[in-house]
């Protein structure tokens, strides 16, 4: 198609993108295609994972600054477009009972109103096709299903004048496709655990799968496996890049690169909504608009 193609990824709060579809968008963005990634939250209440950071009192007392600059850096290393949607990350809770979330944060925001924000991003970026989290929010971080609502409203009613005025929230515009990010599914990580143990290799994912099975959790629908493992060493340097949240010596870098193409060289997609004819299995996002 003679018009350039647009993917805009929905993510909750900074490092979401670049460890949820990173290659996905770094191929597209090689390929050509405009890539946007539209960030919910500043992560203001998210703790300092990497424990070589952990007790350093600047971060601590400026890490929504902080984690902008991150962000910053992967959106370059990535090659992706970024806005924030301004909403005020609603942490973790923790403990039992679980406290309350604080006021104002993004997960006591209305869902009608805080998918405002997202329709009217997409109304001007015109995205053909949109990737955010499942009901259970990838995993149950407030934040991670908030954003799964806001999306799922905005991608119904981004063409709805009623709901949502043009002179308020711009020109209507209809996303074709809308997908689930499945990167941490069941039979990828099998996949690797097992290839691993084959090896004569350790696996970091022993306990992911006993953890999962006594959660009792299932896989779910894969629909689409994107061809990206040219792009997994710049997937890896933008999730390094969020250096408050990644300790580059850590789990998610103890697989070489080689063997993960090998392996498991796809990044995973369930097909949500769909508004043009395609056939599954699918390889691409774009499947079923590309010739439309």
């Amino acid at each position: 198609m003679t018009e350039q193609l647009r993917l805009m990824a929905v993510h909750a709060h900074p490092d979401d993108e670049s460890s949820k579809g990173a290659a996905t968008m770094a191929k597209y963005v090689d390929e050509g295609v405009d890539v946007l990634v539209a960030t919910c939250t500043g992560g203001e209440r998210g703790s300092i994972l990497n424990p070589k950071l952990k007790g350093d009192t600047y971060i601590e007392e400026n890490i929504h600054e902080v984690r902008r600059k991150e962000m910053d850096e992967a959106r370059e290393i990535l090659g992706v477009k970024q806005s924030w949607l301004g909403f005020v990350d609603s942490g973790l809770p923790e403990g039992d009972p679980l406290p309350p979330l604080p006021e104002g944060c993004f997960a006591l925001q209305d869902v009608d109103e805080a998918a405002g924000a997202l329709v009217k991003l997409i109304r001007e970026f015109r995205p053909h096709v949109v990737t955010t989290y499942d009901e259970n929010g990838g995993y149950p971080h407030p934040d991670h299903i908030m954003t799964h609502k806001i999306s799922m409203v905005a991608f119904d009613h981004a063409a709805d004048t009623e709901k949502y005025p043009e002179s308020e929230f711009g020109p209507a515009w209809q996303p074709q496709k809308l997908y689930y990010n499945q990167g941490f599914n069941r039979s990828r990580t099998e996949a690797l655990h097992n290839a691993l143990l084959d090896a004569g290799m350790d696996s970091p994912y022993g306990d992911w799968l006993e953890r999962w099975e006594k959660m009792g959790i299932h896989e779910r629908t894969l629909t689409t496996y994107v061809p990206c493992g040219d792009h997994f060493e710049i997937r890896d340097k933008a999730l390094i890049a969020h250096a408050t949240q990644i300790d580059p010596e850590g789990g998610w870098f103890r697989i070489p690169l080689e063997f993960q193409r090998k392996v498991w060289p796809t990044e995973e997609y369930e097909l949500a909504k769909s508004l043009v004819e395609t056939s599954l299995p699918e390889d691409d996002l774009f499947a079923g608009i590309r010739d439309n």
